[in-house]
């Protein structure tokens, strides 16, 4: 299994999309829009202090018929932020976002935002894995 940081270089996706607690619902929702995300991580300065995904603002806006226009971005996002390093793997990450039903991670390198790995990401990661292992293993019958 790889680490989050050979996920993320293999992404070549360099930004990760963040937003201020104090921004607007509509702000964060047209950001996810323009960039084509589902999630955008919330910082204060250099400090991860919450992420909202499509499912916040599902729940917690349309829902509760909440203004997409003067809710902040605050009040919907998710707080309790789980985190991961570049150093942890697919398959631990999976098993986290698994039991948390979680769709994003953010990943944090000795505290710093370092970028953002989707259910997605893994997921083709591992298909990715599996297709080279079945290759390697027809070679092997063909003899070649």
């Amino acid at each position: 299994m790889k680490t989050v940081a050979e996920i993320l270089k293999a992404k070549g996706i360099t930004q990760t999309y963040t937003i201020h607690p104090s921004a607007t619902v509509l702000e964060a929702i047209t950001l996810m829009a323009e960039k084509g995300i589902g999630a955008v991580v919330v910082t204060e300065g250099e400090a991860v202090v919450g992420i909202l995904s499509e499912r916040d603002y599902a729940r917690k806006v349309l829902l509760m018929e909440r203004s997409s226009y003067n809710t902040e971005v605050a009040d919907i996002m998710s707080a309790n932020v789980i985190t991961v390093t570049p150093k942890h793997s697919n398959e631990f990450c999976m098993q986290l976002m698994t039991e948390k039903r979680l769709r994003h991670l953010p990943v944090l390198d000795e505290g710093r935002l370092v970028g953002l790995v989707s259910i997605g990401d893994l997921v083709k990661d591992i298909i990715s894995d599996q297709q080279s292992l079945i290759h390697q293993l027809e070679s092997y019958i063909r003899g070649e």
